[in-house]
């Protein structure tokens, strides 16, 4: 091959390489251009994805606490009977026709159409069976659409029944609830145990059993003076209290403070006239008075007739609604009539408890400590107390085991004034602490409730006043 073909081949060859090298280059910048672009897409899209999905998340959990809000229970209105003693002013009326006008006077206060509640729930005790929610709202010409529960806590029953439409309420079962208790001592059905053996009389008694033998189940006024011992509560300080329970409900009467929430039934006296005034208050009973009673349930005791209450007849019905709904109310004005704020009672949270059954009458205490503890709510912080005063031993015990000073609590009287009808007692404090907030609520101001139970049972709820449901 001659030199000139050589170099021309050698040339040719370094064209070649350099092209092909070239391309590939080309090729592979290519390449990674269009792989940089796809990762850089790729980044953004997920980045874009993740920015989508974080808005989303935060605007599902913004809509879900917006929501929770909404349904925050709130109790805005309540009505009740005057309380009659037994075998006195109301002593005639059967348990549904007392409740009865009280469940048809909250519907008509507020303008309610009773085919909107999502039930009616009622605490009751010593009723004959059946459900005496439904037999009441029947009675006050509901629509036989509206279902109705009746629930028995004993003496804790009508606040069990407020806790159970608040639970509801918050969780989204419903929006609109009457609950409450009744309870017609005088006109209770007799109690007896069927015979296994014929013939024979039936074997009649007069209380339930709520403990074993074995774990003790003392009568109410041996628990009373078991808690008096237990806990040093000593006849004076127990007259002392119940003589103020009088006082306190005998100003709270002349002052009108109950004028609002009555609703007048037509008694057992044959002038036709409405019953309007509970008849267990005593202006005159003061200590000197009620050191001159005998013990009554121990020889040597400290409880008597008179620091213990009287078993009564009456109903309580409170209207358990959303923060969403009590809106809607406010803006109407449908509960400002008659008082001096429009607020209401939102509902915190609440605590059942369980104690030795001989001890029973600190039952409530025990609950409302529980539920301080768990709230985080100091006892000094709580603007309202209110407690069933079945036996001034048991009431003082419990304010002692919470720290509660005796002088902040039940200010408008209680149960040893007013007299105790089961199923309605607890419902009772619920109203006493809406009305009370009403005049002279602090906004923000935490209220309590809480009653002892037979069988060894506590319960205690926690309310907070608001003057505006925004």
């Amino acid at each position: 091959m001659s030199t000139a073909s050589s170099e021309s081949t050698a040339s040719s060859e370094s064209t070649a390489s350099t092209e092909s090298t070239a391309s590939t280059e080309s090729t592979a910048s290519t390449e990674s251009t269009a792989s940089s672009e796809s990762t850089a897409s790729s980044e953004s899209t997920a980045s874009s994805e993740s920015t989508a999905s974080s808005e989303s998340t935060a605007s599902t959990e913004a809509g879900a606490a917006t929501s929770a809000a909404d349904r925050e229970p709130v109790i805005v209105w309540g009505r009740r009977t005057a309380f009659g003693r037994r075998g006195g002013a109301l002593s005639r009326i059967t348990a549904d026709r007392l409740l009865a006008p009280v469940l048809s006077a909250v519907v008509t206060d507020l303008g309610l159409d009773p085919a909107d509640l999502d039930d009616v729930i009622i605490g009751n005790a010593t009723g004959g069976g059946g459900n005496l929610a439904r037999l009441a709202l029947l009675e006050a010409g509901f629509p036989v659409a509206v279902p109705g529960l009746t629930v028995d806590r004993q003496c804790g029953s009508g606040l069990e029944a407020i806790l159970l439409a608040c639970r509801l309420v918050a969780a989204g079962a419903g929006g609109l609830y009457l609950a409450g208790g009744v309870e017609s001592c005088s006109t209770a059905p007799l109690r007896a145990h069927r015979m296994t053996s014929a013939p024979g009389a039936p074997d009649f008694f007069d209380r339930v059993r709520f403990a074993p033998d074995s774990v003790g189940d003392p009568d109410m006024g041996v628990a009373a003076e078991n808690v008096a011992t237990h806990f040093g509560i000593g006849r004076e300080r127990q007259d002392a209290f119940a003589a103020r329970s009088h006082r306190l409900a005998v100003a709270a009467h002349g002052s009108g403070a109950f004028e609002a929430e009555i609703v007048g039934i037509v008694g057992s006296d044959a002038s036709g006239a409405p019953v309007t005034t509970d008849d267990g208050p005593r202006p005159k009973l003061d200590a000197a008075l009620l050191r001159r009673f005998p013990p009554a349930f121990r020889p040597g005791g400290t409880v008597t007739a008179g620091n213990s209450c009287a078993d009564a007849d009456g109903a309580v019905v409170v209207l358990v609604t959303s923060r969403a709904r009590a809106r809607e109310f406010q803006a109407g004005g449908a509960f400002e009539a008659g008082t001096d704020s429009p607020g209401f009672l939102a509902f915190v949270d609440a605590v059942p408890a369980g104690i030795d059954p001989n001890l029973l009458g600190a039952g409530g205490g025990a609950a409302a400590g529980s539920l301080l503890t768990r709230t985080g709510v100091p006892a000094d912080g709580l603007a309202r107390v209110e407690v069933v005063e079945a036996f001034a031993a048991q009431v003082l015990a419990s304010l002692d085991l919470i720290g509660v000073p005796e002088d902040r609590a039940n200010r408008q009287g209680g149960a040893l004034a007013l007299g105790h009808p089961f199923g309605a007692s607890g419902a009772l404090l619920v109203l006493r602490l809406l009305a009370q907030a009403r005049t002279d609520g602090v906004e923000g101001a935490h209220a309590l409730a809480m009653v002892s139970i037979a069988g060894g049972l506590g319960l205690a709820a926690l309310f907070r006043w608001e003057g505006s449901s925004d």
